[in-house]
Protein backbone atom coordinates (compact mmCIF):
# COMPACT_ATOMS: atom_id res chain seq x y z
CA UNK A 1 0.00 0.00 0.00
CA UNK A 2 2.91 2.28 0.72
CA UNK A 3 4.21 1.26 -2.52
CA UNK A 4 1.60 1.95 -4.61
CA UNK A 5 0.83 5.29 -2.03
CA UNK A 6 4.30 5.99 -3.39
CA UNK A 7 4.00 5.16 -6.95
CA UNK A 8 0.72 7.26 -7.48
CA UNK A 9 2.47 10.48 -5.44
CA UNK A 10 5.58 10.24 -8.03
CA UNK A 11 3.40 9.75 -11.14
CA UNK A 12 1.29 12.93 -9.85
CA UNK A 13 4.69 14.81 -9.24
CA UNK A 14 5.63 13.57 -12.90
CA UNK A 15 2.60 14.52 -14.65
CA UNK A 16 2.77 17.92 -13.08
CA UNK A 17 6.34 18.35 -13.95
CA UNK A 18 4.81 17.54 -17.39
CA UNK A 19 2.12 19.95 -17.37
CA UNK A 20 3.88 22.91 -16.13
CA UNK A 21 6.60 22.19 -19.46
CA UNK A 22 4.37 21.57 -21.93
CA UNK A 23 2.41 25.32 -20.56
CA UNK A 24 5.64 27.39 -20.25
CA UNK A 25 6.51 25.78 -24.10
CA UNK A 26 3.08 26.22 -25.43
CA UNK A 27 3.38 29.85 -24.13
CA UNK A 28 6.99 30.24 -25.71
CA UNK A 29 5.59 28.93 -28.99
CA UNK A 30 2.48 31.26 -29.03
CA UNK A 31 5.05 34.01 -28.06
CA UNK A 32 6.86 33.20 -30.76
CA UNK A 33 3.87 32.93 -33.27
CA UNK A 34 2.83 36.48 -31.96
CA UNK A 35 6.14 37.88 -32.73
CA UNK A 36 7.00 36.31 -36.13
CA UNK A 37 7.31 38.91 -38.91
CA UNK A 38 4.97 39.11 -41.97
CA UNK A 39 6.89 37.54 -44.99
CA UNK A 40 8.24 40.28 -46.98
CA UNK A 41 6.70 40.59 -50.28
CA UNK A 42 8.00 39.82 -53.77
CA UNK A 43 9.85 42.99 -55.14
CA UNK A 44 7.25 42.44 -58.11
CA UNK A 45 4.35 42.82 -56.06
CA UNK A 46 5.42 45.60 -53.72
CA UNK A 47 6.65 47.49 -56.64
CA UNK A 48 2.80 47.25 -58.02
CA UNK A 49 1.27 48.39 -54.64
CA UNK A 50 -0.17 51.85 -55.15
CA UNK A 51 1.34 54.57 -52.66
CA UNK A 52 -1.77 56.78 -51.61
CA UNK A 53 0.08 60.45 -49.77
CA UNK A 54 -2.46 62.52 -48.37
CA UNK A 55 -0.68 65.88 -48.40
CA UNK A 56 -1.38 69.50 -49.55
CA UNK A 57 1.19 69.83 -51.51
CA UNK A 58 0.16 70.20 -55.19
CA UNK A 59 2.21 68.97 -57.85
CA UNK A 60 2.55 70.51 -61.48
CA UNK A 61 3.95 68.24 -64.83
CA UNK A 62 5.52 70.46 -67.12
CA UNK A 63 6.74 70.54 -70.84
CA UNK A 64 9.22 73.40 -71.74
CA UNK A 65 9.85 73.47 -75.11
CA UNK A 66 11.75 76.10 -77.23
CA UNK A 67 11.14 78.23 -80.43
CA UNK A 68 11.14 75.35 -82.54
CA UNK A 69 9.12 72.75 -80.46
CA UNK A 70 12.41 70.98 -79.00
CA UNK A 71 12.23 69.91 -75.61
CA UNK A 72 14.21 71.45 -73.30
CA UNK A 73 15.92 69.97 -70.43
CA UNK A 74 18.62 70.65 -67.56
CA UNK A 75 17.31 73.97 -65.95
CA UNK A 76 16.99 74.10 -62.69
CA UNK A 77 14.24 74.97 -59.29
CA UNK A 78 15.45 78.56 -60.29
CA UNK A 79 14.74 79.02 -63.47
CA UNK A 80 10.86 77.97 -63.06
CA UNK A 81 8.12 80.76 -61.00
CA UNK A 82 4.63 79.05 -59.65
CA UNK A 83 1.28 81.25 -59.53
CA UNK A 84 -1.76 80.10 -57.77
CA UNK A 85 -4.38 82.71 -58.21
CA UNK A 86 -2.13 84.63 -58.57
CA UNK A 87 0.25 84.84 -55.87
CA UNK A 88 3.69 83.81 -56.26
CA UNK A 89 4.29 80.27 -54.32
CA UNK A 90 7.72 78.73 -52.74
CA UNK A 91 8.63 75.96 -55.18
CA UNK A 92 9.10 72.95 -51.87
CA UNK A 93 9.59 70.07 -54.75
CA UNK A 94 11.68 69.98 -57.48
CA UNK A 95 12.58 66.90 -59.93
CA UNK A 96 13.45 66.43 -63.55
CA UNK A 97 14.23 62.75 -63.69
CA UNK A 98 13.17 60.39 -66.54
CA UNK A 99 10.69 58.50 -64.52
CA UNK A 100 8.27 56.01 -65.56
CA UNK A 101 4.45 56.76 -65.71
CA UNK A 102 1.10 55.37 -65.42
CA UNK A 103 -0.29 54.92 -69.10
CA UNK A 104 -3.87 54.74 -70.23
CA UNK A 105 -3.86 54.31 -73.94
CA UNK A 106 -7.95 54.65 -75.25
CA UNK A 107 -7.89 52.88 -78.63
CA UNK A 108 -11.07 53.92 -81.23
CA UNK A 109 -12.22 50.73 -82.61
CA UNK A 110 -15.43 52.06 -83.73
CA UNK A 111 -17.01 51.86 -87.11
CA UNK A 112 -15.28 54.82 -88.26
CA UNK A 113 -12.15 53.64 -87.63
CA UNK A 114 -12.79 50.95 -90.60
CA UNK A 115 -10.48 50.70 -93.29
CA UNK A 116 -6.68 51.66 -93.51
CA UNK A 117 -7.47 54.00 -90.22
CA UNK A 118 -6.69 51.50 -87.52
CA UNK A 119 -3.73 49.74 -89.20
CA UNK A 120 -2.01 52.96 -89.49
CA UNK A 121 -3.06 53.76 -85.97
CA UNK A 122 -1.72 50.78 -84.81
CA UNK A 123 1.60 50.80 -86.37
CA UNK A 124 2.22 54.07 -85.48
CA UNK A 125 1.48 53.11 -81.51
CA UNK A 126 4.20 50.72 -81.78
CA UNK A 127 6.34 53.38 -82.55
CA UNK A 128 5.14 55.27 -79.31
CA UNK A 129 5.71 52.05 -77.11
CA UNK A 130 9.09 51.41 -78.76
CA UNK A 131 10.22 55.13 -77.35
CA UNK A 132 8.51 55.09 -74.16
CA UNK A 133 10.44 54.45 -70.87
CA UNK A 134 11.26 50.59 -70.15
CA UNK A 135 9.31 50.82 -67.16
CA UNK A 136 6.21 52.23 -68.27
CA UNK A 137 2.96 50.92 -67.44
CA UNK A 138 -0.13 50.41 -69.35
CA UNK A 139 -3.95 50.20 -69.74
CA UNK A 140 -5.46 49.35 -72.89
CA UNK A 141 -9.17 50.58 -73.44
CA UNK A 142 -11.34 49.59 -76.56
CA UNK A 143 -14.05 51.47 -77.48
CA UNK A 144 -17.25 51.56 -79.95
CA UNK A 145 -20.78 50.98 -78.29
CA UNK A 146 -19.21 51.02 -75.14
CA UNK A 147 -15.67 51.24 -73.40
CA UNK A 148 -14.17 47.97 -72.64
CA UNK A 149 -11.05 47.38 -70.73
CA UNK A 150 -9.03 45.03 -72.98
CA UNK A 151 -5.22 44.66 -70.72
CA UNK A 152 -5.15 45.94 -67.45
CA UNK A 153 -1.96 47.27 -65.58
CA UNK A 154 1.20 45.35 -68.04
CA UNK A 155 4.88 46.75 -68.54
CA UNK A 156 4.55 43.90 -71.74
CA UNK A 157 4.30 46.57 -74.87
CA UNK A 158 4.08 43.44 -76.70
CA UNK A 159 0.77 42.16 -75.72
CA UNK A 160 -0.71 45.80 -75.99
CA UNK A 161 0.07 45.36 -79.85
CA UNK A 162 -0.71 42.00 -80.15
CA UNK A 163 -4.38 42.45 -78.15
CA UNK A 164 -5.13 45.47 -81.53
CA UNK A 165 -4.73 43.05 -84.04
CA UNK A 166 -7.45 40.75 -82.48
CA UNK A 167 -9.81 43.88 -82.45
CA UNK A 168 -12.57 44.49 -85.62
CA UNK A 169 -14.10 47.95 -86.30
CA UNK A 170 -17.40 47.89 -85.83
CA UNK A 171 -20.33 49.93 -83.88
CA UNK A 172 -20.89 52.69 -82.74
CA UNK A 173 -18.39 55.41 -80.34
CA UNK A 174 -18.34 55.92 -76.51
CA UNK A 175 -15.43 58.30 -76.33
CA UNK A 176 -16.50 59.91 -73.23
CA UNK A 177 -17.30 56.75 -71.33
CA UNK A 178 -14.06 55.36 -72.72
CA UNK A 179 -12.47 58.87 -70.93
CA UNK A 180 -13.79 58.07 -67.50
CA UNK A 181 -13.13 54.43 -67.52
CA UNK A 182 -9.61 55.42 -68.88
CA UNK A 183 -9.42 57.96 -65.81
CA UNK A 184 -10.90 55.74 -62.99
CA UNK A 185 -7.70 52.84 -64.37
CA UNK A 186 -5.01 55.01 -64.55
CA UNK A 187 -5.12 56.62 -61.29
CA UNK A 188 -4.99 53.42 -59.58
CA UNK A 189 -1.45 53.15 -61.25
CA UNK A 190 1.62 52.76 -59.26
CA UNK A 191 3.92 55.06 -61.01
CA UNK A 192 3.74 58.96 -59.93
CA UNK A 193 3.47 60.46 -63.50
CA UNK A 194 0.52 59.44 -64.78
CA UNK A 195 -1.12 60.19 -68.81
CA UNK A 196 -3.83 59.13 -71.12
CA UNK A 197 -3.04 58.40 -75.00
CA UNK A 198 -6.63 59.04 -76.90
CA UNK A 199 -6.46 57.65 -80.08
CA UNK A 200 -9.90 58.95 -81.94
CA UNK A 201 -11.53 60.96 -84.63
CA UNK A 202 -12.83 62.61 -81.65
CA UNK A 203 -16.81 61.92 -82.28
CA UNK A 204 -18.77 60.34 -79.93
CA UNK A 205 -22.56 59.07 -80.65
CA UNK A 206 -22.90 56.29 -77.92
CA UNK A 207 -21.66 57.57 -74.67
CA UNK A 208 -23.32 57.72 -71.06
CA UNK A 209 -21.72 60.68 -70.56
CA UNK A 210 -21.31 63.92 -71.72
CA UNK A 211 -18.91 66.58 -72.73
CA UNK A 212 -19.38 68.72 -69.15
CA UNK A 213 -19.14 65.51 -66.85
CA UNK A 214 -15.35 64.16 -68.62
CA UNK A 215 -14.00 67.78 -68.96
CA UNK A 216 -15.17 68.31 -64.99
CA UNK A 217 -13.57 64.76 -64.21
CA UNK A 218 -10.30 65.41 -66.46
CA UNK A 219 -9.97 68.75 -64.49
CA UNK A 220 -10.25 67.21 -61.18
CA UNK A 221 -8.30 64.58 -61.63
CA UNK A 222 -4.24 64.21 -62.04
CA UNK A 223 -3.72 62.62 -65.46
CA UNK A 224 -2.34 64.20 -68.18
CA UNK A 225 -4.35 63.88 -71.31
CA UNK A 226 -2.95 63.68 -74.90
CA UNK A 227 -4.82 62.78 -78.23
CA UNK A 228 -3.85 61.87 -81.75
CA UNK A 229 -6.71 62.39 -84.22
CA UNK A 230 -7.41 60.04 -86.77
CA UNK A 231 -8.83 61.74 -89.52
CA UNK A 232 -9.47 61.46 -93.38
CA UNK A 233 -10.08 64.56 -95.79
CA UNK A 234 -14.20 63.69 -95.40
CA UNK A 235 -13.44 63.82 -91.30
CA UNK A 236 -11.35 67.08 -91.32
CA UNK A 237 -14.28 69.02 -93.27
CA UNK A 238 -17.66 67.79 -92.02
CA UNK A 239 -19.49 69.12 -88.88
CA UNK A 240 -18.73 65.62 -87.12
CA UNK A 241 -14.89 65.96 -87.56
CA UNK A 242 -14.64 70.05 -86.44
CA UNK A 243 -16.50 68.92 -83.36
CA UNK A 244 -14.13 66.01 -82.80
CA UNK A 245 -11.55 68.10 -83.20
CA UNK A 246 -12.60 70.55 -80.59
CA UNK A 247 -13.48 68.05 -78.21
CA UNK A 248 -9.91 66.68 -78.13
CA UNK A 249 -8.65 70.46 -77.97
CA UNK A 250 -10.04 71.11 -75.05
CA UNK A 251 -9.97 67.63 -73.03
CA UNK A 252 -6.24 67.86 -74.00
CA UNK A 253 -5.13 71.54 -73.23
CA UNK A 254 -7.57 71.64 -69.75
CA UNK A 255 -5.05 68.98 -68.38
CA UNK A 256 -1.40 70.50 -69.67
CA UNK A 257 -1.78 67.91 -72.69
CA UNK A 258 -1.85 68.60 -76.20
CA UNK A 259 -3.62 67.47 -79.39
CA UNK A 260 -2.35 66.10 -82.54
CA UNK A 261 -3.96 65.83 -86.25
CA UNK A 262 -1.53 64.12 -88.39
CA UNK A 263 -1.72 64.75 -92.34
CA UNK A 264 0.64 61.65 -93.41
CA UNK A 265 1.73 58.21 -92.18
CA UNK A 266 5.29 59.46 -91.99
CA UNK A 267 3.47 62.82 -89.68
CA UNK A 268 1.79 60.05 -87.80
CA UNK A 269 4.80 58.21 -86.83
CA UNK A 270 6.73 61.03 -85.69
CA UNK A 271 3.55 62.22 -83.46
CA UNK A 272 3.48 59.28 -81.36
CA UNK A 273 7.38 58.93 -81.56
CA UNK A 274 7.69 62.48 -79.94
CA UNK A 275 4.82 62.03 -77.69
CA UNK A 276 6.59 59.14 -75.69
CA UNK A 277 9.86 61.51 -75.40
CA UNK A 278 7.65 64.57 -74.21
CA UNK A 279 6.56 61.80 -71.14
CA UNK A 280 10.06 61.37 -70.67
CA UNK A 281 11.30 64.90 -71.03
CA UNK A 282 9.44 66.16 -68.48
CA UNK A 283 9.59 68.46 -64.99
CA UNK A 284 7.56 68.55 -61.71
CA UNK A 285 7.24 71.05 -59.57
CA UNK A 286 5.26 71.09 -56.17
CA UNK A 287 4.31 73.67 -53.60
CA UNK A 288 2.33 74.17 -50.50
CA UNK A 289 -0.41 76.64 -51.11
CA UNK A 290 0.11 79.62 -48.64
CA UNK A 291 -3.22 80.09 -46.61
CA UNK A 292 -4.87 76.67 -47.88
CA UNK A 293 -8.31 76.11 -46.89
CA UNK A 294 -9.39 72.99 -48.28
CA UNK A 295 -12.86 74.39 -49.55
CA UNK A 296 -13.33 72.66 -52.83
CA UNK A 297 -12.76 75.72 -54.97
CA UNK A 298 -10.73 75.94 -58.24
CA UNK A 299 -7.19 77.55 -57.75
CA UNK A 300 -6.17 78.65 -61.21
CA UNK A 301 -2.47 78.19 -61.41
CA UNK A 302 0.20 79.28 -64.02
CA UNK A 303 4.08 78.41 -64.37
CA UNK A 304 6.75 80.82 -65.65
CA UNK A 305 10.34 79.82 -66.73
CA UNK A 306 13.01 82.00 -67.20
CA UNK A 307 15.47 80.86 -70.07
CA UNK A 308 18.89 80.72 -69.26
CA UNK A 309 21.75 83.19 -70.84
CA UNK A 310 22.39 81.66 -74.40
CA UNK A 311 18.42 80.74 -74.96
CA UNK A 312 15.53 82.71 -76.16
CA UNK A 313 12.41 82.32 -75.22
CA UNK A 314 11.22 78.90 -73.75
CA UNK A 315 7.51 77.62 -73.66
CA UNK A 316 5.94 75.89 -70.43
CA UNK A 317 2.71 73.69 -70.81
CA UNK A 318 1.07 72.58 -67.72
CA UNK A 319 -2.58 71.90 -66.15
CA UNK A 320 -4.29 74.86 -65.39
CA UNK A 321 -5.59 74.42 -62.09
CA UNK A 322 -6.42 72.16 -59.21
CA UNK A 323 -9.23 72.26 -56.80
CA UNK A 324 -8.90 72.96 -53.35
CA UNK A 325 -9.57 69.59 -51.85
CA UNK A 326 -8.45 68.03 -48.34
CA UNK A 327 -5.72 66.11 -48.30
CA UNK A 328 -5.32 65.36 -51.66
CA UNK A 329 -1.95 65.15 -53.85
CA UNK A 330 -2.22 66.95 -57.29
CA UNK A 331 0.61 66.02 -59.63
Amino acid sequence: MKNFQFVSRSCLVHRWIFLTLLILCGGAFTTSLAQTPEPTPPAEEEDNKPINIKTDLVTLTLTVTDLYGRFVSGLNKSAFTVFDNNQEQEITFFSDADAPASIGILFDVSDSMSGEKIGKARKALEKFINTSHPADEYFLIGFNSRAQLLLDRTRDGDAVLQKLTLVKPKDNTALYDACYLGVERVTRGTRQKKAMLIISDGQDNASRYNFGEVRRLLKESDVTVYAVGIMDGRDAGSTMGMQGQAFLDELTSVTGGKAFYPQTDVELDEIFERLALELRHQYSVGFTPKDFTPDGKWHKTKVKVKPPRGLSRLTVRTRDGYYASPNTNYK
